[in-house]
């Protein structure tokens, strides 16, 4: 029941395909998503931690930190393009639906202005919805 709980909680029923497709996705991450998992990593955030590939019901999010909850997500170009930016609102619309934040960067963001995105992390944490 303990553990059954805690799945429901942290991972809003994800199922175990998800969690599968979770671990593969976390053995390769991408470039970029190294790039910034190294700075999640680092613990400069002051108690949160965030979890690289983490399912969250049907989704595997890029990033994400249970205790602010709080999901980043990390944009390649193909993102930019007509459906997929429908489909990314949609997405977001429905993790928001659980409760949770979610920040959007595209790579070149995460690529040439880290700090940026860093400080805007640090500020979602500042916000109602990121506490």
């Amino acid at each position: 029941v303990q553990k059954e709980i805690y799945i429901q909680i942290n991972f809003y029923n994800a199922s175990p395909e998800i969690f599968k497709r979770a671990k593969e996705l976390r053995e390769n991450l991408t470039p970029t998503e190294n790039l910034l998992w190294h700075e999640l990593n680092r613990k400069k955030f002051k108690g949160y931690r965030f979890k690289p590939q983490h399912p969250i019901d049907r989704f595997i999010v890029d990033f994400y930190c249970h205790k602010a909850r709080l999901v980043i997500e990390i944009d390649g170009e193909v993102h930019e393009q007509g459906e997929q930016v429908k489909r990314d609102q949609g997405r977001s619309a429905e993790l928001e639906a659980f409760g949770v934040k979610v920040l959007r960067f595209s790579n070149l963001e995460v690529q040439e202005n880290l700090e940026d995105v860093l400080k805007t992390i640090h500020q979602a944490f500042q916000t109602p919805e990121g506490k």
